[in-house]
């Protein structure tokens, strides 16, 4: 039991609260700056506004220097420290304790949002969608900094002092994925701030060209790559940390993140059609503007305790908050959108079915569609209870199956095909020339992987199109290539790449894409598990066509908490499996599985149970093919999408013969 102290006010706590305070009048000010900036285009208060965004930042870190502080020396007399730490707790899970509660977590997102807005300051253009885009920018400050220095402040004092606090969240503190995870997953989510930012300043200022999708498109690729890095770091922990041995189970949270990565990834595709064409120019504000807001929505969803997900935290006063905050950005992206709707018509001709732009089109088509149904299966048991008052309603992974699958197909089929065809329109003769080969290349590939032993239409499908998009991306560099042997120009592949480096960095992306789909697929369809009793000294367990066995149980105890370790043999190799328990929570076991990854299969082993005496344990066996290739298909995408952001080496073009011209463009 804790031992109690007397009362003691917190000279940290009132430090990091004043800073708050602070950092909210300074937001208040740059907000009315930046406004009268726009209205009167007037560059001094505009100035003011960019310089207001300085001391938010630095009053902000103070915030956050000062709690982590707090947490660092176990200064009590915080409540934030006092109910989500403890002295016991390890350096590491003290830090992540910064993030790993609701306010602290808001407080992160709060001080990740004022550095994204200090970094723009420093980087906008003097134009006139500079003011209006640091509005935008200080909107969203002011209702996460509001929120810090109001109902969700980190440095309230607690009514009695405590010698020890009550401890981190167990489930937070079991890998140390935790420390990266969620900061990457709110630099996603911040990151999509400012591409948003931008719109709401081109839809007030009417400048609705082409300058502000290409003033942002890095600001939405770096985004981009935060939130895919986190979506993927995401499934690694739960993979490594809930013991059931797979990464993505469709929890509400998990599609919280899920959404505005899929909205995002539209827009990315959809921002080179306007730069290339001048069209999709309402595709692209309502895309960035729902992308937005979904994040919102998911902040909303992980905070308001209205779903049930080992991800959320616990319910609290910031739900309704928020839920004003998300209704407030769609109506005001929505009114502005359609006050300029006039103005987001497209010039030309809608896009040509066969054309570069009708794949994308109908990529992104798939995009939305994909988003919607995700969104319908988060929401449908909140609205069930909300109607009929049942808490029982869920909606399971079969539900998501039937349409992410074929709709997963459907944007590898347009992948591979799209970059093939010629921009504005192709006749039939040009369309099947680009596609046959594809075709019979993933027909073949379909076809070899029957006759090795693949069943099942899911998988046989992303086989042939993970063939049908490689031969297309071979098929882009060769002609490349081609090109500049033809055109006497050296440097050959390398040369190629340094000279677009947009374009090899989005195949790069896409090939890792590939990698990533076939080990979903695989690990998917052909995992295997398998439960068992072992006993100490007894002669090994077939399991999975492998030979299992106990060799020995021992505890290890250290101040926050007891582990379980099981030593276990499985064909000869050595795996140690745990069962940790955790001071705050001494009757629920927390597994650490003992996985040993392979390029082709993982083997995973995790505790159920164990004899207390020690004489035997329960082990759960799975082998699951391919899972490494989520990871490293992962890292193939972000090292890609970071290519894309290397500006090109200029080089002297010899003249080109017209016939290849046209097929490099």
């Amino acid at each position: 039991m804790l031992n109690l102290i007397s009362f003691q006010s917190s000279p940290l706590g009132a430090l990091g609260q004043l800073a708050l305070l602070a950092a909210l009048a300074f937001t208040l000010a740059g907000t009315w700056l930046a406004v009268l900036g726009g209205v009167r285009a007037d560059a001094r208060a505009t100035e003011a506004a960019r310089r207001a965004t300085w001391a938010v930042f630095a009053l902000v870190s103070l915030a956050a220097l000062v709690l982590m502080t707090a947490l660092l020396r176990d200064d009590f007399s915080v409540r934030y420290v006092a109910e989500h730490s403890m002295r016991a707790s390890p350096v590491w899970v003290k830090i992540t304790s910064l993030w790993g509660a609701l306010e602290g977590s808001v407080l992160l997102w709060a001080w990740l949002l004022a550095g994204f807005t200090f970094v723009l300051s420093l980087t906008l253009r003097r134009d006139s969608l500079r003011p209006w885009a640091l509005g935008a920018m200080f909107v969203s400050l002011l209702f996460f900094v509001g929120v810090c220095a109001s109902v969700a402040s980190p440095f309230t004092p607690v009514a009695t002092l405590l010698a020890d606090g009550q401890g981190p969240n167990p489930a937070l503190q079991n890998h140390w994925m935790m420390a990266v995870h969620p900061v990457l997953l709110y630099l996603g989510f911040v990151g999509l701030s400012v591409p948003f930012a931008y719109a709401v300043a081109a839809l007030i200022t009417g400048r609705l060209s082409d300058h502000w999708v290409t003033v942002t498109r890095r600001w939405t690729l770096v985004a981009w790559v935060f939130l895919t890095a986190a979506i993927v770091a995401g499934g690694w922990w739960s993979y490594e940390t809930l013991g059931w041995g797979g990464y993505w189970a469709w929890d509400p949270v998990e599609n919280a993140s899920f959404i505005p990565w899929l909205l995002t990834t539209a827009f990315l595709h959809s921002v080179q059609i306007q730069e290339r064409r001048g069209i999709m120019r309402s595709w692209n504000v309502w895309l960035i503007v729902l992308a937005y807001a979904s994040t919102v929505l998911g902040t909303f969803l992980n905070r308001s305790g209205i779903v049930q997900s080992v991800h959320a935290f616990a319910g609290g006063p910031v739900g309704p908050v928020f839920l004003g905050f998300l209704a407030f950005l769609l109506v005001a992206g929505i009114g502005l959108a359609a006050w300029r709707a006039p103005q987001l018509r497209d010039d030309g001709d809608p896009p040509s079915a066969l054309s570069r732009e009708g794949a994308f089109l109908a990529g992104n088509w798939l995009f939305v569609v994909f988003a919607v149904m995700v969104l319908i299966g988060t929401l449908f048991p909140t609205f069930i209870e909300a109607v009929q008052g049942r808490r029982d309603a869920s909606v399971g992974p079969a539900f998501y199956n039937a349409f992410a699958i074929p709709l997963g197909l459907g944007l590898m089929l347009m992948m591979g095909v799209g970059p093939l065809l010629p921009w504005r329109r192709a006749d039939g003769q040009t369309f099947w020339r680009a596609l046959r080969p594809l075709l019979i290349v993933g027909v073949g590939a379909a076809a070899l992987a029957f006759v090795l032993g693949v069943r099942g239409a899911g998988v046989l499908g992303t086989v042939a199109l993970a063939a049908y998009n490689l031969l297309g991306l071979g098929l882009l560099t060769a002609r490349a290539l081609k090109q500049r042997r033809e055109a006497r120009q050296g440097g050959g592949f390398l040369g190629l790449v340094q000279e677009q480096p947009r374009r090899y960095g989005a195949y790069t992306a896409h090939i890792g894409l590939v990698v990533l789909a076939l080990g979903l697929a695989f690990s998917g369809a052909y995992r295997g598990d398998a439960q068992a009793s072992l006993s100490a000294g007894a002669a090994p367990k077939a399991l999975l066509h492998e030979q299992v066995q106990l060799v020995s149980l021992r505890q290890e105890d250290k101040p926050y908490g007891t582990s379980a370790i099981a030593r276990v043999l499985i064909d000869g190799r050595p795996f140690e499996a745990r069962l940790n328990t955790f001071r705050q929570a001494p009757g629920t076991l927390f597994p650490s599985p003992a996985v040993r990854y392979g390029a082709l299969t993982d083997t995973y082993l995790v505790l159920t149970s164990i004899d207390p005496a020690g004489k035997w344990v329960s082990v759960r066996l799975i082998e699951s093919p391919l899972v490494s290739w989520i990871w490293w298909g992962t890292l193939i995408v972000c090292l890609g999408a970071g290519l894309t952001l290397v500006s090109p080496r200029q080089v002297r073009v010899r003249r080109v013969p017209s016939g290849l011209a046209s097929a490099a463009d």
